[in-house]
């Protein structure tokens, strides 16, 4: 069974107002319908290196014909939940094995978000605190569940979301790949609808620009690429922290992505 659906989709990183570099780094793969961003753990060493070889494995793993037609085989989100599980634990071992043979890279590590888009279900799969939001007309959702002390504190109502943005524990991350050899991936699953848009992004996003901002900019365009560069200057206009990656997919019905795309053509003219 074909795709249901089609994607416009595009992202942007940038190392922010204080850090001295870029330790993100993403992937767009619209053959596959897989979107990833991975944010080097702040501290570790060469956390750059530790998220562009997560990057680089996921994306190639479904840049491989038989991966990419085992994930999209009868349009069956179970099996793509299975290819980016693999996918990531690939990415996990590599990395672990890496900094094991190498000191100067010992310790280095990152978080992951990612998505697999197969018929109209989505796969998603993350560790560490990196986010994927849902917008649905004028809502936005988020979709992960971010590992760190400061968010598992809040779900076990042991402080509230307003006193989390008080305490400077923030970057404590629970998760990450290439800290251990082994690692427990959260994999979910949803149906997406025609005028659903994606947003995967690094803390350095979310931290320094408010939901309302996010799903205003989202809706306010339908160029995913003016939409991340946008984002990104809302992120640096606010003082820039961190690093801040962003992927924005758009997803439309086969029907009206001819419409679509060749919209998107002409505004960018």
């Amino acid at each position: 069974m074909k795709s249901k659906m089609r994607i416009i989709a595009d992202g942007q990183t940038d190392k922010g107002m204080k850090r001295p570099k870029n330790e993100d780094n993403f992937v767009v793969e619209l053959g596959a319908g897989v979107f990833v961003v991975a944010d080097g753990v702040g501290g570790s060493a060469c956390g750059e290196v530790a998220s562009k070889m997560a990057v680089d494995i996921i994306g190639g793993y479904f840049r491989n014909v038989d991966n990419a037609n085992s994930a999209q085989h009868d349009g069956q989100a179970t099996s793509a939940s299975s290819e980016i599980t693999m996918a990531i634990k690939q990415a996990n071992d590599h990395i672990y094995n890496t900094a094991k043979d190498d000191p100067k890279l010992s310790g280095m590590a990152t978080t992951v978000v990612a998505a697999a888009l197969c018929g109209d279900r989505l796969s998603i799969a993350h560790a560490g605190d990196s986010r994927l939001y849902l917008i649905r007309g004028n809502t936005i959702e988020q979709l992960t569940d971010d590992h760190s002390l400061v968010a598992e504190q809040i779900r076990k109502g042991m402080m509230t979301k307003e006193e989390a943005h008080e305490v400077g524990m923030r970057n404590v991350i629970t998760q990450s790949l290439g800290f251990t050899p082994d690692i427990d991936v959260d994999v979910e699953e949803m149906t997406v609808y025609d005028g659903d848009a994606l947003l995967l992004c690094s803390d350095g996003l979310y931290t320094m620009v408010p939901d309302t901002a996010i799903l205003h900019t989202v809706r306010s365009s339908v160029d995913p690429k003016r939409v991340c560069e946008r984002l990104v200057y809302l992120a640096n206009k606010k003082g820039g922290r961190d690093n801040i990656t962003v992927i924005v997919a758009y997803i439309y019905k086969k029907k009206i992505f001819s419409f679509i795309y060749d919209f998107i053509k002409w505004i960018r003219r």
